[in-house]
């Protein structure tokens, strides 16, 4: 099933740049703090799914430790970081991916709550906290799979 949002959640953020292909107002990756805000994201996020009853059964691993790695070294290539992401496994597939699960409008709604307390939890300057946000949010609707319960 297509929902229309196919790549919505792999496309990049279209970024005015100089001649000298220098993106005009900075790296987002860089002005955010880097590798050390998106490992706290990506650990803050992970805290709420080991405690979700509709998240948690999504995970078959005991150690959400690899799952929250992931989700941090895929943040920091999409924003403007090192590739290791795609180094270690390849191209992002998000909607491949999560294939498997059964992400409905309920699932969404419990992952933008988890991902909202770890954003709100790094203090981001309100411009880029909604930068980032506008992309999580099109990046789990993109995720859904099915509206049934």
């Amino acid at each position: 099933m297509t929902n229309g949002f196919e790549d919505a959640a792999t496309v990049e953020p279209v970024r005015i740049r100089r001649l000298s292909g220098e993106t005009v107002g900075g790296n987002f990756y860089e002005k955010v703090g880097g590798k050390e805000t998106f490992k706290k994201i990506a650990n803050k996020f992970y805290e709420g799914v080991a405690q979700d009853e509709i998240l948690r059964p999504m995970y078959p691993e005991e150690d959400l430790g690899p799952a929250a790695e992931r989700l941090q070294l895929f943040l920091e290539q999409y924003w403007g970081g090192p590739s290791t992401y795609q180094e270690l496994r390849g191209h992002p597939r998000l909607r491949m991916r999560h294939s498997p699960f059964k992400i409905n409008p309920e699932a969404r709604q419990h992952w933008l709550d988890h991902m909202r307390a770890a954003v709100e939890s790094v203090g981001l300057p309100a411009l880029l906290e909604a930068e980032l946000w506008a992309y999580l949010d099109r990046a789990a609707t993109a995720m859904l799979n099915t509206f049934e319960d």
